[in-house]
């Protein structure tokens, strides 16, 4: 792993979904750690089985997905040069589902559909353990996310000019905080994903691809509830040091965001109330946000 992304610590997931209790606490704290730190961290041994995420990155590149003229069709020019497929539960009554015409990728909506459950699993999981690092109830988190406002976006970033890119002509995606509570982040080997430092804005770090791992970032709900414990940490994607070809066009990158909101990444259920969770405010550290409803 290259040196300067250290500060995105590894944290082994196993011990918390088949250990002990007090190594669940050791994992649980390792999180809350990492969150506190960077608000990133890799997660390995997370339980999510290896053949699931090559068979949705298979249906983005074998599949041929964004060749689809159904999709290619709806292109629209932008400078963060990126297309996505997104969809979230099949209930939802505020944003349904938009699929591809009936014989068009046959199996496809069964396949997102059954990755964005498996998704939400590992969601309360993560939930669970970060719950129990601030010596809360496994459930403090979980029970107020029950009815997965979750998405799931299949993203694609295409080979570009790198001049272009170093130039900030144009943009894979540039620097942002991720809005709801986690996001989960599966990404191809490919590279480009930026945390910025949290100790030097505006100096951005390289987050490497770790075969087996997920990434996992806090949002802002998350630090809202906290009570900035943890950091929603700015990030972005650009091109991996060193990544320009012959040509001198940057290969292109798959990524699968399974984010948490209402509208694109995990956020609490309507009617939740956001306020700073027990632990984390004093009469010496106050309150630094108002409580919040989320609609």
């Amino acid at each position: 792993m290259d040196r300067h992304a250290a500060t995105v610590s590894v944290v082994d997931f196993a011990p918390f979904l088949n250990g002990s209790p007090s190594d669940k606490k050791s994992v649980a704290d390792a999180i809350l750690s990492s969150f506190k730190e960077t608000g990133f961290l890799y997660l390995i041994n997370h339980g999510f089985p290896d053949h699931d995420i090559q068979g949705m990155f298979d249906w983005k590149v074998a599949h041929h997905l964004y060749e689809a003229s159904e999709i290619a069709e709806n292109r629209a020019k932008a400078q963060d040069v990126k297309e996505n497929f997104e969809c979230g539960r099949e209930d939802d009554e505020m944003m349904p589902n938009i699929w591809l015409p009936e014989g068009v990728l046959p199996g496809f909506k069964e396949a997102c559909l059954d990755y964005f459950w498996k998704c939400s699993e590992l969601q309360k999981d993560i939930l669970s353990a970060l719950a129990l690092g601030f010596d809360l109830p496994e459930d403090y988190f979980v029970k107020f996310h029950t009815k997965p406002d979750n998405q799931l976006r299949l993203l694609h970033y295409p080979s570009i000019p790198l001049c272009a890119l170093e130039t900030n002509e144009i943009t894979r995606i540039d620097g942002h905080a991720d809005f709801g509570s986690i996001t989960i982040v599966f990404q191809d080997d490919v590279g480009g994903l930026e945390v910025e430092d949290p100790n030097n804005a505006g100096t951005f770090l390289p987050v490497p691809p770790i075969a087996g791992s997920v990434i996992v970032n806090a949002g802002d709900f998350l630090m809202r509830w906290s009570n900035d414990t943890i950091r929603s940490t700015v990030h972005r994607v650009r091109a991996p040091p060193g990544a320009a070809l012959a040509d001198g066009m940057v290969p292109e990158r798959y990524s699968i965001p399974y984010v948490f909101f209402a509208v694109a990444f995990c956020c609490p259920d309507f009617e939740t109330i956001v306020d700073a969770i027990p632990g984390t405010w004093s009469a010496e550290r106050p309150k630094r946000y108002e409580p919040i409803l989320v609609r």
